[in-house]
């Protein structure tokens, strides 16, 4: 079994270096492939309110066997939560229905800017760190000046962003921007979901130059690009492969060849962030 190796957040967390994704995983088939994840050495477990799958999540921590403190599970504040009365119960509600009695990482999902309370959201989920309820407090697709925002109102910033990052969409600017506040960036979709990334013949040839699947090719660029990547599977084989990322490197001129594949338009839906409003 692999495990990945951590990097700690600004706050003290240990985040591995690489995570599951279950959206849309939900039920017994859904609760079949977390708890398959989960023994196949993933220790970091990605969820949302708004995937409708916490509970699925929770069943399949405990149907695992894994201790409960060898993991590191994630969910997020939807939009429609981010007064502070309302995001109090949206927290206690995600635990009631995980079977939890602390998330380790909780998300805003997204900033909501049109809405504009993502910083009284933020300071709620502080509270509730303080309070035990949560260890860790993260963003999901936040730009730039919305962590800033946080910082200047909140005198904190986020221990990670979670945003959109493949090779079709590499956020060089937004890496950058979280690495110089010192926010841990993970990637959502970090294969492109539904898109051709790991049959360009980019990918293609390097994973046979090195004996690899796209995918690991893929997930591999995120780790030395300093990301943190959540891909999903639920096919046992995908899932370890996808898993074993710490035995090899690209070169640099293999990175810089998966960069070629960056788009300006390269987004799998339209969701700025700027303007995008998710409830």
């Amino acid at each position: 079994m692999t495990l990945a190796p951590t990097l700690a957040l600004h706050d003290g967390l240990a985040l591995p270096a690489v995570g599951f994704g279950t959206y849309p995983l939900r039920g017994e088939t859904g609760l079949e492939s977390i708890r398959g994840a989960i023994e196949d050495g993933y220790r970091l477990v990605d969820s949302a309110y708004n995937y409708e799958n916490e509970g699925t999540v929770g069943a399949a921590v405990r149907a695992s066997g894994v201790p409960r403190d060898e993991l590191v599970l994630t969910s997020k504040l939807p939009g429609r939560y981010h007064r502070h009365d309302a995001a109090v119960t949206a927290v206690h509600e995600s635990l009631y229905r995980a079977g939890l009695d602390h998330w380790d990482l909780y998300l805003i999902h997204w900033p909501n800017p049109v809405q504009g309370h993502y910083v009284e959201a933020f300071a709620t989920l502080l509270e509730l760190r303080d309070r035990g309820l949560i260890r860790s407090v993260g963003v999901s697709n936040f730009l730039p000046e919305h962590l800033e925002a946080l910082r200047e109102q909140t005198g904190e910033l986020p221990s990670l962003n979670q945003v959109e990052l493949h090779p079709r969409f590499a956020q060089a600017g937004q890496l950058a921007a979280d690495a110089g506040l010192g926010v841990v960036t993970e990637s959502w979709s970090p294969l492109g979901r539904g898109s051709t990334v790991l049959d360009e013949p980019v990918v293609t040839a390097i994973a046979d130059e090195l004996g690899r699947t796209p995918a690991q090719v893929v997930l591999r660029w995120h780790v030395q690009l300093g990301a943190v990547p959540l891909p999903k599977s639920a096919n046992p084989q995908r899932r370890r492969e996808n898993l074993a990322l710490f035995d090899f490197e690209l070169t640099a001129e293999q990175m810089a060849s998966i960069g070629t594949l960056d788009r300006p338009d390269g987004r799998i839906h339209d969701q700025d962030p700027a303007v995008y409003e998710e409830f």
